[in-house]
């Protein structure tokens, strides 16, 4: 579905997140709201577009001590969207009472999701400077365990991850993956990264896509394009 796309609202403020969804007149893109744009604007920001009609994946991936990130998840439960995340490095407990915190009193609660190791990071990165040895397959699958077994939805990975991670953790167990490019395309600060169409065959549930729509010449078109690619 076209919803398995999602874009990521990377602005500075709500005005020029609000021109940009305004160019959508047909459509309805799942869309992600980063750190960059909620601390802008706060929570107010995520019910204007919740409002309008778009599911929205909060992207603000926590990372604390398990008490602290509950009661954030609590809070952040009452906002009404679709998808929230937190580093998965911080550890089963922290999983587990994010999980706690999030889980309303009526037993509902948005998909919680886990950030592996973030596409910026490149295995020099994550044995140079991160001092974890293991090849980067290896951590992300660690990780994607991890999450698995504290009872999460699914991961934030990359596409090139995807597969093996349905392998290891089942084909219900979701692969959120952000470094998406179109073929040719910029890679920017990306390190690990795949068009849509190679996502898909790769088994990415979701693609997080941002600057190839945001900053295309026609967003609109390019969000077309690029869920074209994705289904296939």
């Amino acid at each position: 579905m076209a919803e398995d796309v999602i874009v990521a609202c990377d602005f500075p403020g709500a005005e020029a997140t609000l021109a940009f969804l305004d160019r959508f007149q047909a459509e309805k893109p799942f869309v992600k709201i980063g750190m960059e744009l909620f601390y802008a604007e706060g929570p107010q920001i995520v019910r204007q577009i919740k409002a309008r009609g778009h599911r929205i994946f909060l992207d603000l991936k926590l990372h604390d001590i398990p008490n602290t990130v509950k009661k954030a998840m609590r809070s952040l439960s009452a906002l009404d969207v679709d998808i929230v995340n937190l580093h998965a490095a911080g550890t089963r407990a922290m999983m587990t009472a994010a999980i706690e915190g999030l889980t309303r009193p009526d037993g509902t609660r948005p998909l919680l999701i886990a950030v592996t190791q973030l596409t910026s990071t490149d295995q020099q990165a994550l044995s140079g400077e991160l001092l974890i040895d293991r090849p980067m397959d290896e951590v992300v699958m660690a990780y994607a365990k991890n999450a698995a077994d504290a009872g999460l939805d699914g991961v934030v990975c990359s596409p090139l991850e995807a597969g093996k991670v349905h392998a290891l953790c089942g084909g219900g167990f979701l692969t959120v993956t952000p470094g998406v490019r179109f073929a040719g395309g910029e890679r920017g600060d990306q390190k690990r990264v795949t068009t849509p169409a190679q996502a898909r065959e790769l088994g990415s549930d979701y693609i997080v896509v941002g600057r190839p729509i945001t900053q295309a010449d026609d967003p609109v078109e390019a969000y077309r394009r690029c869920v074209k690619e994705f289904l296939g």
